[in-house]
C-alpha cells in the first residue's frame, strides 16, 4: 500500500474505487454487446425499446420513456434513428390522435431470440470463473448499488412490491 501524502490523506486510487470500476466494466460490456448486436442490426441503445416492446406490444413514445429511464429528446431521437433503420414502426394511437403507438418491426422481432443469445454468452463471458454464488452475490450487490444511486423511478432494478423483475431473475438468463 503507498503511503500517506504529507497532508495525511491517503493517496488517491481512483480504479480501487468501486463506481469506476463498475463505469469502466458497463463501458467494455456495452462495446462488447455492440459488437456482437452489429452482426444482426441492432445496438445496445435500442436495447430499453427492444425489451418494452419484446412481445409485439405497442407502446407511446411517453411510455418508452419512462421504461428506458431517459429524457424524452434522447428517445425522441433513438426512436427516428430505429424508425429510418427498419427496426421499429409507428401508427397513429386511436385513443390520442396527437400521438403514435411505436412496435417492432416483423423482422425485429426475429432477432429478438438472437439478441438475447448475444446478451447470454456475453453475460457467461463476462463472469468466467465466477461461482453461482459469487454471481448472486454480484447481481444483489449491484442492485443495491443502483438503488442507492436511483431516483426511485422505473429504472430501478426492482418492482413496485419489492421483487426482481422477470428479466433480472436467473442472472438475466432466460428460464
Amino acid at each position: 500500500m503507498t503511503a500517506a501524502r504529507q497532508d495525511g490523506q491517503p493517496p488517491w486510487q481512483p480504479w480501487t474505487m468501486p463506481a469506476l470500476l463498475i463505469a469502466n466494466a458497463a463501458r467494455l460490456l456495452a462495446r462488447l454487446t455492440d459488437t456482437r448486436f452489429r452482426d444482426i442490426g441492432i445496438s445496445m441503445s435500442q436495447l430499453p425499446v427492444l425489451v418494452a416492446l419484446k412481445d409485439g406490444s405497442s407502446l407511446s413514445q411517453k411510455e418508452l420513456t419512462r421504461l428506458a429511464g431517459v429524457e424524452q429528446p434522447s428517445m425522441a431521437q433513438l426512436l427516428n434513428r430505429m424508425e429510418r433503420d427498419g427496426v421499429i414502426r409507428r401508427k397513429p394511437d386511436p385513443a390520442d390522435g396527437r400521438s403514435s403507438l411505436i412496435s417492432l418491426t416483423a423482422r425485429t422481432l426475429k432477432l429478438i431470440d438472437p439478441a438475447r443469445a448475444i446478451m447470454v454468452e456475453g453475460n457467461r463471458d463476462a463472469l468466467a470463473g465466477f461461482s453461482d454464488h459469487e454471481v448472486s452475490q454480484l447481481v444483489a450487490l449491484l442492485q443495491r448499488v443502483i438503488a442507492n444511486v436511483s431516483d426511485g423511478g422505473d429504472c430501478s432494478p426492482k418492482s413496485r412490491n419489492g421483487t426482481l423483475p422477470p428479466a433480472t431473475e436467473n442472472h438475466g438468463e432466460p428460464k
